[in-house]
């Protein structure tokens, strides 16, 4: 569905919004960035440092103060479900890819999406360490530093990421070279965007937050984010956790579809 000119402006102004949030989130990231900040443990066995808890701190304060009447729904905040009146929600991951942060590994980001129906309207993955900046809106392109960004055309041996359970699964046809283990899903969604790899695999328990943004990058640049049954995810409902998901574009993302659907997850 075209988008009209007044919609467009009104994400425009989104867009620049969490933009310019996620910049300067991104700075107060990287005061701690290999300077070994104080870590620990959340329940699941998930690190958290003091960084994401000052990145979340900054965003939402940033960002509920410039849209009050907005949900919000973050990694590291405790979930309202208030946020389920609101019409639109921030979905937000202070700092997505932890432990490639706390290793010193350069392939995090902040990540920010504004989220209507389900869907997510704008989204932006703030890359400060590996200076990348990935934007998109809907109803317009997918850039990354404001090139805009293509999925690959289907090739012979496409690359594709994930857990090892599924790639073992995949037919000859479509098994190619494998992605060696990128910490941040929503950078790993990132690069299908970008042409880096051509499809990912996505292991049972994501969250909204690891996937908002980047499924919308994904979604401008000519690819989807699909569940088993071939349908793409819904964000900011009142459950913000995933089963096993595919990423990428055309015919094989379909067949990978079809592979997780098969796997008793």
């Amino acid at each position: 569905m075209p988008v009209s000119d007044a919609t467009a402006g009104n994400l425009a102004g989104e867009l620049a919004l969490i933009r310019d949030a996620a910049r300067e989130a991104g700075d107060i990231a990287m005061r701690y960035f290999r300077k070994d900040p104080d870590v620990w443990m959340k329940e699941g066995s998930s690190p958290v440092s003091e960084a994401d808890m000052a990145v979340d701190r900054f965003l939402r304060e940033t960002l509920l103060r410039a849209r009050p009447d907005y949900g919000w729904l973050s990694e590291e905040t405790v979930d309202d479900k208030k946020r389920l009146e609101a019409r639109r929600t921030f979905v937000v991951d202070p700092i997505d890819g932890t432990r490639a942060f706390i290793a010193g590994n350069s392939t995090w980001c902040v990540s920010i999406a504004v989220v209507e129906d389900g869907a997510s309207l704008v989204g932006v993955l703030d890359c400060p360490a590996k200076q990348e900046v990935y934007l998109a809106m809907s109803g317009g392109p997918a850039t990354r530093n404001g090139v805009t960004l293509a999925v690959n055309p289907p090739h012979a041996r496409p690359v594709i990421g994930g857990p090892k359970q599924f790639l073992d699964r995949a037919p000859a046809h479509i098994r190619g070279p494998t992605l060696p283990y990128v910490p941040s899903l929503a950078y790993r969604i990132a690069m299908v965007a970008g042409g880096e790899i051509d499809a990912t695999f996505i292991k049972p328990n994501s969250h909204d937050w690891d996937l908002a943004a980047a499924d919308l990058i994904l979604r401008r640049a000519g690819g989807t984010v699909l569940d088993p049954s071939g349908q793409p995810p819904r964000y900011a409902g009142p459950e913000p956790r995933h089963g096993a998901l595919v990423a990428g574009s055309g015919r094989l993302v379909r067949e990978m579809a079809e592979i997780v659907a098969g796997f008793d997850t």
